[in-house]
């Protein structure tokens, strides 16, 4: 009766592909997965599946890129009109000039001001439409400038439908700042998305930096080259640690149980603020049909699976930009020296109009300073680079890429493993991305093929300066680092040459980047590319990463995951991988710490006299705290685990945000067994025993039981009910991360898993596959669907998808929307 209702409601287009389906799918044909060519409808159709999923289908890119601007304005319309508000440097025109330009997300504390500013440079200079008006692959293609055309058109033909002061979400309904948008502001907020990776970094010290007076000219540096480095290194590994991440793992059919491909994507993103992801079905008969997520504001699918290919990404660890040292003249530190001669800085008067305290509008003007290698930038995440003897421009490999659209809409076709390697190659447009991807036939996929700077390790040792040394070479390795460069910018050789095999200049010829296709699994959790299989290590320039170096805890729990349930050594029923156990193994939120740690944490426990640790001054008794940890024996991080919260604070104390191999292990790390070493935690050792106490002590002060469930301490608010949240921190070696903390002042998540799918194809038909979005899909308060899938999520249980034409009618959920 349902699906009868549904049929009622379709245009005959989708009417006639439905039933051309239903006929293809009792045939047994594979094909059914998808509708029949030239079946599309005449005028663009969103159907609503369960938890407000939209399944968009239209004739042709345009209608297809208004389905799903309509239905992305519909759940995330605030969200996007600040994203808007912020790529055209109006945040402090609006909003003020000291509010936090990415609110909700933990380690980004830029202001509205400095955000303002930079985007205003960027504005000023034409940079994106310089970009629209070259030929494709460095401008857009055909298809990705009828998709956006029709975005645009869906997103204000939403808000115009609803009026802004309509809106259902409180956060911007009634707002001066919601407005129409143009096809500009779109490809604006792309290219604000690829610059991310060197932005997030840099954006301070580029609008803040200004030369100095002639007394601080002769001044000496801050610090030494290796302080400086150091500096830079353990900043660059916080801030790894505390914004995105992902883990990513493809199996082929030697790893699955009956043959053919599987893929688990699981991106570790922000749960609030621009970098959102939302989940969404694009399908025009003939052409596309594929299924995942994406940003919110790209008409593409940028993490998800088609009739033949699921794939995913995950940070690299590439930095996509690099530093010159520039010597300036101590008379005159606006010229500085190349190739023996004096060249004089280029300055811009950059302006942004800003909210004064009494409601007035001011503007606050700087003049930014820039070089033949790029802008003047003072500081690394807040580590000075002081402008004195010299100064550092920095160099971003992304800021001439809009590449990276064309290489979405690529993957959303692609047919096979080899079709997502050609695409990579062909677009060097992912910015700071690895991607992993699984296809029909059973191979799995591991690529690390991106917009990477043209540094050859030759290159690099010829004209890195000492403190650049220590930072692009392993002295000072730390895991997931990138090796970031700085050059000698005195010789304009040491800019990155041009590779003629590149698609751009600067850019690192993609047939020296590592890739690797097997037939049981690849993998990543945010290392380099040295391990994506260690039965097959790879190697590839230093500027990609290292190789022969500790592998993250996460990294460690990826590969034995693998390794275990495809040799059948984990305890479960068989071997291989199934959509259940393999749905069951991530949600099964083991720690590898825990695995390698807590015996000896228990032993070093019961081990102090008189259960007394002295901690600051304070005597702690920590006997109460033993049982607890030795109770704790599925070393897991799911809501009902009790002893998990104690090991967490514990674990944090001890590392103190040094890398793992530092912690007191009697085996240390051997590169020979990556996946094993460091093990044996010293539990003699007086760090063990003082994190212990100072955890113990912690706890104690906050109120918290010893033995107090996960659910009773980590969870979110929505709309005034707490919803436990299961997961933990990268750190401890947890595939499923979630970082916890207050957000206004309320338990939030800052950042972790976001959008998980799971894909597994078949022989004959279509591909099976589940989901989750852990934060929903609207930001909206009032929406159905503002924590429906979160408290999924909080269940441990996942969306069945519904891919096929007869799956989405049968859904009882479905609602449609035509977009006459």
């Amino acid at each position: 009766m349902e699906r009868r209702r549904f049929m009622a409601r379709l245009p005959m287009a989708v009417m006639a592909a439905v039933a051309v389906m239903s006929t293809m799918a009792a045939a047994g044909s594979p094909a059914a997965t998808s509708p029949a060519a030239g079946q599309g409808p005449d005028k663009p159709t969103i159907r609503y599946t369960e938890y407000g999923i939209p399944h968009i289908i239209a004739s042709d890119w345009e209608g297809l890129g208004t389905g799903y601007g309509y239905a992305a304005a519909k759940d995330n319309v605030c969200t996007l009109a600040e994203t808007y508000l912020m790529v055209n440097a109006q945040k402090s025109r609006y909003l003020g000039p000291d509010g936090k330009a990415s609110p909700g997300e933990k380690q980004n504390t830029t202001t509205n001001l400095n955000s303002d500013l930079y985007f205003q440079r960027i504005n000023d200079n034409r940079v994106v439409e310089r970009l629209l008006d070259q030929p494709a692959p460095n401008g857009p293609e055909p298809q990705v400038k009828e998709a956006i055309r029709g975005y645009v058109r869906g997103y204000n033909r939403y808000l115009a439908e609803t009026g802004v002061n309509n809106i259902s979400d409180p956060a911007c309904r009634g707002a001066a700042w919601v407005r129409p948008i143009t096809e500009l502001d779109v490809y604006r907020h792309a290219h604000a998305e690829i610059i991310m990776g060197s932005a997030d970094p840099l954006l301070d010290g580029q609008v803040t930096a200004a030369p100095p007076g002639a007394s601080a000219a002769a001044a000496a540096p801050a610090s030494s080259p290796g302080e400086t480095a150091a500096k830079i290194r353990d900043a660059l590994a916080v801030s790894r640690q505390q914004s995105m991440g992902s883990n990513a793992l493809a199996v082929g059919s030697q790893g699955v149980s009956g043959g053919t491909g599987m893929l688990l994507a699981n991106p570790h993103f922000p749960w609030q603020g621009k970098n959102r992801m939302w989940q969404s079905q694009l399908t025009i008969p003939g052409k596309v049909n594929v299924s995942g997520a994406s940003l919110l504001g790209f008409p593409a699918v940028n993490i998800g699976h088609n009739d033949d290919v699921a794939w995913s990404h995950t940070v690299a660890t590439v930095a996509p930009f690099g530093l010159f040292d520039v010597q300036v003249d101590p008379l005159n530190p606006t010229n500085y020296l190349v190739d023996g001669a004096w060249q004089q800085m280029t300055s811009q008067q950059v302006g942004v109009d800003v909210l004064n305290a009494d409601g007035s509008i001011g503007r606050v003007t700087r003049t930014l300073w820039s070089t033949r290698y790029g802008p003047i930038v003072t500081s690394v995440l807040g580590i000075p680079l002081p402008w004195v003897v010299s100064a550092h421009a920095v160099r971003d490999v992304n800021m001439d890429n809009l590449r990276a659209l064309n290489t979405w809409f690529h993957l959303d076709q692609a047919k096979d493993v080899n079709e997502v390697v050609n695409t990579l190659e062909t677009t060097q447009g992912v910015p700071f991305f690895n991607t992993v991807a699984s296809d029909r036939t059973g191979n799995a996929l591991y690529a690390d093929i991106q917009a990477t700077p043209n540094i050859t390790d030759e290159h690099a040792q010829s004209c890195l300066t000492l403190t650049g040394r220590l930072l692009f070479n392993q002295e000072l390795r730390l895991p997931n680092v990138p090796p970031v460069s700085i050059f000698d910018g005195k010789r304009s050789a040491c800019d990155w040459p041009d590779d003629p095999n590149a698609v751009a200049p600067g850019l690192l010829d993609p047939h020296k980047q590592p890739r690797l296709i097997r037939k049981d699994f690849v993998g990543n959790a945010n290392d380099s590319a040295w391990l994506a299989n260690p039965e097959q290590p790879l190697s590839f320039p230093r500027v990609m990463g290292d190789t022969a170096a500790p592998r993250s805890l996460r990294t460690q729990e990826l590969i034995l995951t693998a390794q275990n349930r495809i040799n059948g050594t984990d305890g479960l029923p068989g071997r291989g991988f199934t959509p259940e156990n393999m749905r069951q193994l991530l949600f099964a939120d083991n720690s590898r710490a825990a695995d390698l740690a807590l015996d000896a944490t228990v032993a070093m426990c019961r081990s102090v006299p008189f259960g007394l640790i002295l901690v600051d001054g304070n005597l702690v008794n920590v006997s109460e705290a033993c049982p607890v940890l030795a109770a704790w024996r599925d070393h897991d991080f799911t809501a009902d685990s009790r002893g998990s919260w104690l090991f967490e604070n514990y674990w944090a104390f001890l590392l103190g945000g040094q890398a793992i191999e530092k912690l007191p292990w009697r085996v240390p790390f051997d590169p020979k067994d990556p996946v094993h070493t460091p093990n044996s935690l010293d539990s003699g050792s007086s760090a063990v025993r003082d994190a212990f106490g100072r955890a113990v002590l912690a706890l104690r002060r906050a109120g918290v039981p010893l033995n107090a469930p996960l659910s009773e301490v980590q969870k979110i608010t929505r709309n005034g009910e707490q919803i436990p949240i299961h997961g933990s921190i990268s750190e401890l070696g947890v595939l499923n991360v979630v970082t916890p903390g207050l957000v206004d002042g309320k338990p939030d998540i800052f950042f972790g898993s976001s959008f998980i799918q799971q894909v597994k194809f078949t022989a004959d038909g279509p591909p099976q596959a589940s989901s989750v979005l852990a934060y929903s899909q609207s930001a909206d308060p009032n929406s159905p669907h503002h924590a429906d899938q979160t408290k999924l999520f909080s269940a441990g249980q996942w969306v069945t998808e519904r891919f096929t034409e007869d799956q989405i009618a049968a859904s009882p959920a479905l609602e449609t929307k035509v977009l006459s």
